[in-house]
């Protein structure tokens, strides 16, 4: 049996549920086809921060793209919205030597900032390590609590008349996917599966990249941003296994440890001495962490694309075939701007912003 509407969602999570609510809202007749929880997979193992990172500045614009529509999503329910602001640490004077360029550039998109000398980031944050060179803070930024945000817009979605299917797609077809059940869903299909990726659409490279959380009891005034080296974007776009130093106050006051990125693993288990690692990088920025209990550690995957960009648009040589996917760690914070793109291309309008950079086109031959 097969059953038409304008567009199949294959996925929902945060970017499959963003693009669901924004196909819905635009007045599409919408079905969200997902076979687990809803923001259970990519987007529950990630932080949650809403950072604008400098990197590439296609994914800078992205991001910064996405600011207008987190003010309206920080007040749905359930999603521990915190303003805690981000501030980016410098442990050296070479470092902070790189600061003017990263506010240039943040500024240039539209992001204030403010530089802080070494008096300045103790003044913000006593309890980091003596020695640090200063720092840049982006007052304007957050953190949420991601599978509770996706749940709330699928639930918007499915207000606006979106129906959400319990189903597995195993196959698409021209316009059309077939689901675990043996039915058919048809129109337009995006695919926003995240690391699964390469089971519908194996012509998009994609590696999944394994990361590490660690979360402690509650304990409160420890520090107030959320907290990140400035090497950690060379550590989130690098081709090799690392960590770099990434800590958030939750709103429930327990603190979030990240972050690690390997490659080669396909599984989600807790890999010891890559968490001791992890920790020992964030022991060295903030030591009172040694002093602190951890309660839960755990580990999950992320879509890397092959070139770091997300792949955002109409997927060549298929007829009828969308993706949104290839985030890798940045997809809850670009969610917004990342729907808005894809809705801008399959009704024709004028996108947002320049979606060139993200046309799955550009890898595949």
């Amino acid at each position: 049996m097969t059953s038409r509407c304008d567009l199949v969602v294959v996925g929902a999570g945060i970017i499959g549920a963003a693009c669901a609510r924004e196909a819905a809202a635009a007045g599409l007749k919408v079905v969200l086809v997902e076979p687990g929880l809803v923001g259970g997979g990519v987007t529950a193992a990630g932080m949650g921060h809403l950072v604008a990172v400098d990197g590439a500045p296609a994914e800078l614009a992205l991001a910064a793209a996405s600011r207008a529509a987190w003010e309206a999503w920080k007040d749905l329910p359930g999603v521990q919205y915190s303003r805690c602001g981000t501030l980016w640490v410098a442990a050296n004077d070479a470092e902070r030597g790189l600061i003017p360029g990263m506010q240039a550039r943040l500024g240039a998109a539209g992001i204030v900032t403010e530089e802080l000398d070494a008096p300045g980031l103790y003044a913000c944050e006593p309890a980091l390590a003596p020695g640090l060179a200063g720092g840049l803070r982006v007052p304007s930024e957050g953190i949420v609590y991601p599978p509770a945000v996706a749940a709330r817009l699928v639930e918007h979605a499915v207000r606006d008349g979106a129906r959400l299917r319990r189903a597995r797609a195993v196959a698409l077809g021209d316009h059309e996917v077939r689901l675990d059940d043996g039915s058919r869903l048809a129109g337009h299909v995006l695919v926003a599966t995240g690391c699964e990726l390469p089971r519908l659409l194996p012509e998009l490279p994609l590696r999944p990249r394994k990361g590490h959380l660690v979360i402690t009891g509650r304990q409160r005034g420890m520090i107030r941003h959320q907290l990140v080296h400035l090497g950690y974007a060379d550590s989130a776009h690098g081709e090799v296994d690392g960590v770099a130093f990434n800590v958030q106050p939750r709103p429930t006051g327990q603190l979030l440890i990240g972050s690690s990125r390997e490659y080669g693993s396909t599984g989600t288990e807790v890999s010891l001495p890559m968490v001791r690692r992890m920790l020992e990088c964030a022991f060295g920025f903030l030591p009172g962490l040694r002093d602190l209990q951890a309660i839960r550690i755990w580990a999950g995957l992320r879509p890397a694309s092959a070139d770091g960009l997300p792949y955002i648009g109409r997927v060549p040589a298929r007829r009828g075939i969308w993706v949104a996917a290839g985030h890798e760690g940045h997809g809850v914070c670009t969610a917004p701007a990342t729907a808005r793109l894809l809705v801008d291309g399959l009704l024709g309008r004028e996108p947002a912003l320049d979606a060139r950079p993200f046309d799955p086109a550009r890898v595949v031959a």
